[in-house]
Formats: C-alpha cells, sequence, structure tokens
C-alpha cells in the first residue's frame, strides 16, 4: 500500500538493504530510550548522546547480523548499554553524578504544593541514590525494569542473562532497597 507508514520490520528490511531513511526513522523511534539507557550508566547528558550515537552508528554497521525473529529494541538497546560500559571502564574519572533517569511526572488534575514537589524531589533523589550504591548486576535489572519500564524478558535479553536471573536479581535488589529504605526512613525526625 503505497502512502502508509511502515512498521518496524518493514523499516528493518529497508535500512538492511541500504536505506539510510528507513534507519533513521529507526533512530527516531528508539532515540528517547536508547539515551536513557545510556544516561543510566555513564550518568552525564553530553556523554549519553555520544554514546547514543555512536551505538546507532555500530547498529547500522551490524544490521546485516541482526535477525528479522529478534526483536529489534531489545537487541539495539544492549548494544547501547555496551557502548556505555565501554565508555565508563576507559574513562578514568567516575563521578558520582545523581541519575536524573525519571520522566517529568504527569501530575493529575490539581499541582503538587511546593513543600510536596520539595519532598517527592529529594524522596527521589534518595531512592536513586540508593539505586546508584547497589552492586552493578542488582542496579541493571532495577534500572531496565522500574526506571525504563521494560518487561522481564526484554530486561533478559539486554542483559544477556536468562529469565530467572532477571526475576532472582530484582528480587534480591529490591529486600536490600527495602532494607535501605527502612534505615533511611527511620533516621528521619
Amino acid at each position: 500500500m503505497e502512502g502508509r507508514p511502515l512498521d518496524e520490520r518493514e523499516l528493518i528490511a529497508s535500512a538492511q538493504s541500504g536505506d539510510t531513511r528507513a534507519f533513521e526513522q529507526l533512530v527516531r523511534i528508539h532515540q528517547e530510550i536508547a539515551l536513557r539507557v545510556a544516561y543510566l550508566v555513564v550518568r552525564n547528558r553530553s556523554e549519553a548522546e555520544d554514546v547514543t550515537q555512536d551505538a546507532f552508528v555500530k547498529a547500522y554497521r551490524s544490521l546485516g547480523r541482526f535477525h528479522d525473529e529478534s526483536p529489534f529494541r531489545p537487541w539495539l538497546l544492549r548494544i547501547v548499554r555496551n557502548e556505555a560500559l565501554n565508555r565508563v571502564r576507559s574513562s578514568t574519572r567516575r563521578d558520582r553524578l545523581a541519575i536524573q533517569a525519571g520522566r517529568d511526572p504527569v501530575s493529575g488534575d490539581a499541582a503538587l504544593s511546593p513543600e510536596a514537589v520539595v519532598l517527592t524531589e529529594e524522596e527521589s533523589r534518595q531512592l536513586l541514590a540508593l539505586i546508584d550504591d547497589l552492586p552493578e548486576r542488582y542496579r541493571a535489572v532495577v534500572v531496565h525494569r522500574y526506571l525504563l519500564e521494560m518487561s522481564e524478558q526484554e530486561t533478559s535479553e539486554i542483559l544477556g542473562v536468562p529469565p530467572g536471573t532477571v526475576k532472582s536479581r530484582t528480587s534480591r535488589a529490591l529486600e536490600r532497597l527495602r532494607l535501605r529504605l527502612g534505615d533511611e526512613f527511620e533516621e528521619r525526625p
């Protein structure tokens, strides 16, 4: 049908045949989530943008190895994550910056009071700092499952571990967070 937009499988097939415009559309579709994945690893906006751009270049060059029966998003995000991890490993500085991956909160009809906004922002910062302190294997599953809102299967594919491992790591990570959150709230006046 002429004039209808191509679905993702058609875009992939076109891009594999050398259609750069089809790949540009794939980039537009996945750019935001790719940037968020990169940011959660490198924790710096401009570096995350560089990582994302490099990952898209690598993905384009690797399109010939992509299998049609596999989902595209986890394949692409694994490339982004690996590129980001490589960037962190090669970097000599590891500043501990706050993770700012969450989307802007959507409020209902009523706006939050300034006090509630400050409290919510402070609690978010504390929770993100606790997530940041988790060992990498636990932090990765929490980030993908809850901050990026990915399914267990997608998380499994991106991290390259079995779904059962995602489930057990999620459980252990949440238990660690519960224990730490309990300590944090007990310390409050």
